[in-house]
């Protein structure tokens, strides 16, 4: 009778699975800074340089180019590639606002973190932006990027509508659509590039749009709204 083996289980060890994180965050990191500096037609071998890594490795962990710009502006978003592996919700200012009771300090909670968003982000969402007319693979990430930022945008302000903070007769959608339009790269750019604004006074305006927007209310004390 033949001899029965048992198929050999794959086993990973911690210390090597920590290793391969490691590699991706450096990757990711070094993909992040020369994207910024160079835009999205700095050759592989160079973010492969950067990183430490040979260009294969690259291929292995995310099968092409366009998924590590992705994972890139994600790290960008939220604030280094480490943070980028912590579940949104999990992150410490999302659970902040997440946890406020008062809506309108949800709002400036929200609102506060759009200029870093944009100063981390902004310089390679704009090489996507102006080089998708020119591939269809960098087309497509366009659109993946800008309906996960629907996503997470649509699911700020169904929060709001579930505890009925939205102000009267604004419907989910139509909230959606003034969030995604007044927290958009484009308003960033035409009010801090384009007008010469600083951060401060962007989330200042933007706290106060998004609250009379959303809540129907602005950021004076009640008292002052109707003296």
């Amino acid at each position: 009778m033949a001899e029965r083996v048992k198929p050999r289980r794959r086993y990973e060890s911690p210390r090597r699975a920590a290793q391969a994180a490691q590699t991706r965050r450096d990757i990711v990191t070094a993909a992040g800074l020369l994207f910024r500096e160079r835009g999205y037609g700095v050759p592989l071998a160079d973010i492969a340089g950067e990183a430490g890594v040979v260009v294969e490795t690259i291929y292995r962990i995310f099968g092409n180019k366009a998924a590590l710009f992705r994972a890139a502006v994600e790290a960008l978003l939220a604030g280094g590639a480490g943070r980028a592996e912590i579940p949104l919700e999990e992150r410490p200012a999302i659970r902040a606002m997440l946890e406020e009771p008062d809506p309108r300090k949800q709002v400036a909670a929200y609102a506060a973190t759009q200029p870093g968003i944009h100063r981390r982000a902004g310089p390679l969402l704009r090489a996507l932006r102006d080089a998708r007319g020119t591939d269809q693979e960098l087309a497509r990430l366009w659109d993946e990027m800008e309906a996960w930022r629907l996503e997470g945008q649509g699911r700020f302000v169904q929060m709001l509508g579930g505890r009925g903070a939205l102000r009267p007769g604004l419907t989910v959608d139509a909230g959606i659509d003034i969030v995604w339009t007044l927290c958009s790269l484009a308003v960033y750019d035409l009010l801090v590039l384009g007008r010469g604004w600083d951060d401060e006074r962007y989330q200042a305006w933007l706290t106060d749009a998004l609250a009379r927007e959303l809540l129907g209310i602005g950021l004076l004390a009640p008292e002052q709204e109707t003296a």
